[in-house]
Formats: structure tokens, C-alpha cells, sequence
């Protein structure tokens, strides 16, 4: 609604093109085993042009790397027996959009050696492309209050599903109430009350760290503001209308979007690498690697009796040699 949680996020990407001990690498548009519809958005150079807009697996810079002989596979060696040409020795390193990537292309830098721009020993040519994304608030992202109240976003509701105030007013936010009694931050329900005051007078707050409002001046506040000292309200119900049991704690809070959000964290794997050592899928979203199944989840599964389940896991999908 109103855009309030939407951010935007900038990433850069870069490739580089090195000399190699078979030859330089080279930027280019053209590009084996690559068809036309997947360069529409490169210009000239093999660049991604500014504006286009990119998803997972889309090229934004051709690039080529000279490959010797030894490196033919199996299928260019026996086309190269018949037809006695020499394949093209060069293999697609182009560089990508990761997964979860995709967004609009905001900037391309392209740092030349013959131009005079510094760059590191070996490299020629240096592309870097900034892709920009805007990301609405969605369920599984982080948010957090002023208090160390953090927590994830489990639904989103349309308007006319949220509880309403009695003058018809939706609630924007509903927070679990078991996170204030084992947590003991007090500081945010006076905040709520504090804030809920504030809107009603019609005035700011200026609360400093270490020095904020007493709680006398809170209830002094909500005095003043013609609220009942509890500062509870009747909430209802926004699917059936009917009120809730007891009265809710309602007031202005401020919450805020945190970094780890749910497009980045989101990660799945069918098969993948494997550690050399172990045989055991890798670790870790950059390695696309498995999930980790500890001790605890073991446990979980004993305590169900899933015993295919946990054989499985622990064989077939893991070390099974």
C-alpha cells in the first residue's frame, strides 16, 4: 500500500577480460552456441545496452576465452576428425545475471587498458554493470522496531481482512503478542502508547536515548489526549466484523525493512557439486549448495517415526557412494 516498504537495490556485476596463456579473452557479441534471441539486448560490443530489462540466466557481457586443443570435448574432436576443420577454439564465459538477479539495467562502466584506465595486471578491458531493482515488501522479509523487536513477515492481508478501530480505521501492522513478556522490551508498548497520543494531539515527540519520557509522562500524555490509561481500543474483526474479546493495545510505532530479505535468502538445489573430501553436498547459497541437515532436524524426524525420510536424507541425498 502506498509503497511504503518498496526499496530499491543496486548490485554490480563485473567481468573481466584477461590475457590467458592461449590467447587474450575478448568482449564480443559473437558468441558459440548462443542464438540471436538471447544477444537482442547487447549492443555492438557485447554490452548490455542501459534500460533493458534482464531476469535469471540472461547474458549481460559476451565474452569469449581461447581454449586449446586438449580442451575439446568429445563431439568437436569427431567433427573435427570428419570435416578436418579446425573447430573455433573459444568457450562462452560470458558473464550472467545470478539467480534472483533480474531487474532493469541502471549503468555500464567500461574501463579500457588502451584508454588509460588503471586496472590490474593481465586485465584489458573491465566491464561493470549496475542492475537495479525495486523490491515490495512480501512475506518472509525482516522488519524491526526501535527495541530489538524484530520478526518476519508471516501474511499480507488485503486492507478489508486487517482489523479495523472503531472509526473504521485498518491497522497497518500486527505483532505477535508472546514477543513482549519473554523478551521484556517494555520500551516498545510505551512507544505505541506514546506515538498513539502524539497522533491524537497533534504534535512530535523528541524522545532521546537514555533520557526519553518517564512513564508518568506517558500516562500524563494519554491523559491529555483523552485516552483511557490502558490505552486499549475495540478491535474488529475485519472478516467477520465482530469485536474481539479483549481490548488491543493500538498505537503509532515505527518499523523499519531490514537487509536480509527473502529474494535473497531464497535458495533451492536438486543435484549440485559435492565436496571432494567428504562426498557430501557443499554449504551455502554462493556454492548452490544443499541444505543442512542437523542434529536437531534428526531429531525431528525420530520423533515422528519418518524412517524412510530420514534414511533417505541421510544416504541417497547426502554421502551415498
Amino acid at each position: 500500500k502506498d509503497d511504503v516498504y518498496t526499496s530499491i537495490h543496486i548490485e554490480e556485476y563485473e567481468s573481466e577480460a584477461r590475457d590467458t596463456k592461449l590467447g587474450p579473452e575478448e568482449i564480443t557479441r559473437d558468441i558459440p552456441n548462443v542464438g540471436e534471441d538471447a544477444l537482442r539486448n547487447l549492443d555492438e560490443r557485447g554490452i548490455i545496452r542501459i534500460g533493458a530489462e534482464v531476469k535469471d540466466g540472461d547474458l549481460l557481457v559476451g565474452k569469449v576465452t581461447p581454449k586449446g586443443v586438449t580442451e575439446l570435448t568429445a563431439e568437436e574432436r569427431l567433427l573435427h576428425a570428419i570435416f578436418g576443420e579446425k573447430a573455433r577454439e573459444v568457450r562462452d564465459t560470458s558473464l550472467r545475471v545470478p539467480h534472483g538477479g533480474g531487474g532493469i539495467i541502471h549503468d555500464v562502466k567500461v574501463f579500457n587498458r588502451e584508454d588509460g584506465d588503471e586496472l590490474p595486471p593481465g586485465v584489458n578491458q573491465l566491464v561493470r554493470v549496475y542492475i537495479v531493482q525495486k523490491r515490495k515488501i512480501s512475506e518472509g522479509d525482516k522488519m524491526a522496531g526501535r527495541h530489538g523487536n524484530k520478526g518476519v513477515i508471516s501474511k499480507i492481508l488485503p486492507e478489508e481482512d486487517m482489523p479495523y478501530l472503531p472509526d473504521g480505521t485498518p491497522i497497518d501492522i500486527m505483532l505477535n503478542p508472546l514477543g513482549v513478556p519473554s523478551r521484556m522490551n517494555i520500551g516498545q508498548v510505551l512507544e505505541l502508547h506514546m506515538g498513539m497520543a502524539a497522533r491524537y494531539l497533534g504534535i512530535h515527540i523528541a524522545s532521546p536515548v537514555f533520557d526519553g519520557a518517564r512513564e508518568e509522562d506517558v500516562w500524563e500524555t494519554l491523559e491529555e489526549a483523552g485516552m483511557s490509561r490502558d490505552a486499549k481500543t475495540v478491535l474488529y474483526d475485519g472478516r467477520t466484523g465482530e469485536p474481539f474479546d479483549n481490548r488491543v493495545s493500538v498505537g503509532i510505532m515505527y518499523m523499519i525493512k531490514l537487509a536480509h530479505m527473502v529474494d535473497d535468502k531464497l535458495h533451492a538445489r536438486s543435484t549440485g557439486p559435492y565436496s571432494l573430501v567428504t562426498q557430501q553436498p557443499l554449504g551455502g547459497k554462493a556454492q548452490f549448495g544443499g541444505q543442512r541437515f542437523g542434529e536437531m532436524e534428526v531429531w525431528a524426524l525420530e520423533a515422528y517415526g519418518a524412517a524412510y525420510t530420514l534414511q533417505e536424507i541421510l544416504t541417497v541425498k547426502s554421502d551415498d557412494v
